[in-house]
């Protein structure tokens, strides 16, 4: 066999490849792109007891057994989220729930946001506190420079002046003594009178 019948049989064994599979593409699966990254994984009901939140608003989810005194740890729970449940509060107002992802993995709920499921709870008892704050000081400096120092300035007493003096004025009742006033002034009306008289006369 010479070289040319090599390959033109090695051109038919090819042709019949590519026919037998251009004619068998119609069977052959499509594999789909798998998608890459992290997908969420959909837990179902918790076994044993758990909670469920039926508040419209959700619940936060605390540090410890109170708002005031601890602080609200990650994300709030949506309403009707079920999260299984660990243990209560000595009163009974606060669950302790499994919350995956802060200290311990554990957090608390407000007790009258969520339905327990049936099941027996152990009384757990509530973790330390955190460091209260720092309660602000007055600083000592400013507060002396508002200070009163020194003793109080005594106000200057008051003193009643003198009573005022308001000087009298006599009337003499007479121009001359032991002779009435009245008496006087008539005799000089007279005088006038009588001297007019005499003018008079001399004038006719």
């Amino acid at each position: 066999m010479n070289n040319r019948v090599k390959y033109t049989l090695i051109i038919y064994i090819l042709t019949g490849v590519l026919m037998g599979l251009f004619l068998s593409a119609g069977h052959i699966p499509v594999l789909a792109q798998q998608p890459t990254g992290s997908v969420p994984t959909v837990t179902g009901t918790p076994s044993g007891p758990y909670i469920t939140v039926v508040n419209a608003d959700g619940a936060n989810v605390r540090a410890g057994p109170s708002s005031v005194y601890y602080e609200k740890i990650g994300p709030s729970l949506i309403d009707g989220q079920q999260v299984p449940a660990l243990g209560r509060s000595p009163g009974g107002d606060w669950i302790q729930i499994y919350y995956l992802g802060v200290p311990g993995n554990v957090g608390w709920v407000y007790a009258p946001l969520v339905v327990l499921s049936p099941g027996y709870l152990p009384i757990v008892e509530p973790p330390p506190t955190s460091t209260p704050r720092v309660t602000p000081v007055i600083d000592p400096t400013l507060m002396a420079a508002f200070a009163a120092t020194g003793n109080p300035t005594q106000l200057p007493t008051f003193t009643n002046p003198p009573p005022l003096e308001i000087p009298t004025y006599g009337s003499n009742n007479s121009a001359l003594p032991g002779i009435p006033m009245g008496l006087v002034i008539f005799g000089l009306a007279f005088i006038g009178l009588f001297g007019a008289t005499i003018s008079f006369l001399r004038r006719r």
